[in-house]
């Protein structure tokens, strides 16, 4: 059998100061972890063929596909409030693009594949527990409705890469709309490299948005599709867990899973990431980031905007936009979680309402919005009377609902899911795989593939005492 990607390599065809191009470094003895079937069909490639011998020396960077134009991308970026100039893919190359079967323009990257120009003294490669992190928490992400970066297949390499201490290799292929970065502008606006930002504008609108008109239009957009996104991480718990700008996607797809977490007992001010000492990321922090970040955006578009004090006054004004439109995108799904299908003046007050009586006793996030569909959402409290004096209001509000009860049980269970990658489970799944076990991966990922369905899985569970995760970790 013969596998064939049908590359057309836009981003290749851009100035050469874009990128690096350079092929992956081979490995030693890779061995299949995962092949995403469907996604490969998706794509347009044969999913058997993946995982024959040519398959699997593609995956593993041992050899090339025809057509294939591998580059490194270059871009700087802030990390956690703090400047970079230079950072670029240092683990990471860019295969090629193809056109999946829907029409949309998709990255093929391999992750993990060995040292670039960008590697800032780094060994380019991956180990085993953050790429199936990755694979685990992107392929859950799109079963849960939320745009991302997914997984195509993962590989163990048969090598070692030495962190703290030896651990096995791996290698990632991920599959983006892209992989152009806020910090991809970045680069060139500090470098005053006005054309470069003008190309890249253009291939971004082209590719992405080709309905904005021109640099100020760009703006607009990324910032709606990033309201859009920051609202539905919040509605599942999700905390990204390193917002730099060279991890937030102009194409409004989450990327970049590194220390990244699901909360279960719930609080605003929760952190994961073992990096982020201060509590930048916090989940509830995570709207007024991207807020940041998107302004950081702007003053790279700047330049292309004609005269300099209008256009200051333009991207000043769409970014000050950003807060009304996350709030109204955050209504939305949080009124899809309590069943509301209609809007009333009230509701945001009786959604913080809920969720700051699930602050008080850090009741479990998902578990609490899930039972709100059977009727069993005060057994998630320590304290059910402080659901109770809730719920009153709650089930006056739903009686004001067109549909009836069963009409907005129909919305709860399709707005709030069963199932998630709980961070032990993730652990454990990755414990496993590093002894050989791929069995704990494979059983999560096939729930987190319906997370909506109803189901008696023990990975709906919350974390029993000394079971929970407190701290994530980045995956370099």
């Amino acid at each position: 059998m013969t596998l064939h990607f049908d590359f057309d390599n836009s981003y290749a065809r851009l100035p050469d100061r874009f990128y690096a191009r350079l092929g992956p470094t081979p490995v030693r003895a890779p061995r299949l972890i995962a092949v995403n079937a469907p996604l490969a069909r998706a794509l347009g490639l044969d999913a058997d063929a993946l995982t024959a011998p040519e398959g699997l020396a593609i995956l593993a960077g041992n050899a090339l596909p025809e057509g294939a134009d591998p580059l490194a991308q270059a871009y700087a970026g802030h990390q956690f409030g703090g400047w970079v100039p230079q950072l670029g893919d240092g683990r990471a190359l860019l295969l090629g693009e193809v056109v999946d079967r829907g029409g949309v323009r998709r990255d093929v990257q391999l992750k993990g594949a060995g040292p670039t120009p960008f590697s800032r003294m780094g060994d380019g490669r991956a180990w085993l527990g953050p790429v199936i992190r990755e694979y685990v928490v992107s392929e859950a992400m799109h079963a849960l409705g939320i745009p991302t970066t997914r997984a195509l297949a993962a590989v163990e390499t048969g090598e070692k890469v030495y962190r703290e201490r030896p651990l096995p290799g791996a290698v990632l292929t991920r599959v983006a709309c892209s992989h152009i970065r806020v910090g991809t502008f970045q680069f060139f606006a500090a470098r005053q490299d006005t054309e470069a930002l003008e190309t890249l504008s253009a291939h971004v609108i082209a590719r992405h948005y080709p309905e904005a008109d021109g640099p100020l239009g760009l703006l607009h957009a990324v910032i709606a599709a990033q309201a859009r996104l920051v609202a539905r991480w919040m509605g599942v718990g999700f905390i990204h867990g390193v917002m730099n700008t060279d991890n937030m996607s102009v194409a409004g797809e989450t990327i970049d899973y590194g220390p990244c977490a699901f909360v279960d007992g719930y609080h605003p001010d929760r952190v994961f990431s073992s990096i982020d000492r201060f509590g930048r990321y916090a989940y509830a922090r995570q709207p007024d980031i991207a807020v940041w970040n998107l302004a950081q955006f702007a003053s790279c578009l700047i330049p292309l905007m004609g005269p300099r004090e209008a256009a200051i006054a333009a991207a000043t004004e769409a970014v000050h936009a950003f807060p009304d439109l996350f709030a109204a995108e955050w209504a939305a799904v949080f009124r899809a979680k309590l069943g509301l299908a209609t809007e009333e003046d009230g509701d945001v007050a009786l959604i913080g309402a809920l969720m700051d009586r699930m602050a008080a006793v850090e009741a479990d996030f998902t578990l609490t919005f899930r039972r709100l569909a059977d009727g069993t959402g005060r057994e998630a409290f320590a304290d059910p009377a402080a659901f109770d004096t809730w719920a009153e209001a709650w089930e006056a509000r739903l009686g004001r609902e067109p549909g009836g009860r069963a009409a907005a049980e129909a919305r709860m269970r399709a707005a709030n899911p069963a199932v998630i990658p709980r961070n032990h489970r993730i652990e454990e799944a990755i414990a496993a795989a590093v002894a050989g076990d791929l069995g704990p991966f494979e059983a999560l990922t096939a729930a987190l593939a319906t997370p909506y369905a109803d189901t008696d899985s023990p990975l709906t569970a919350p974390p029993r005492p000394g079971e929970e995760v407190t701290e994530t970790f980045c995956g370099t």
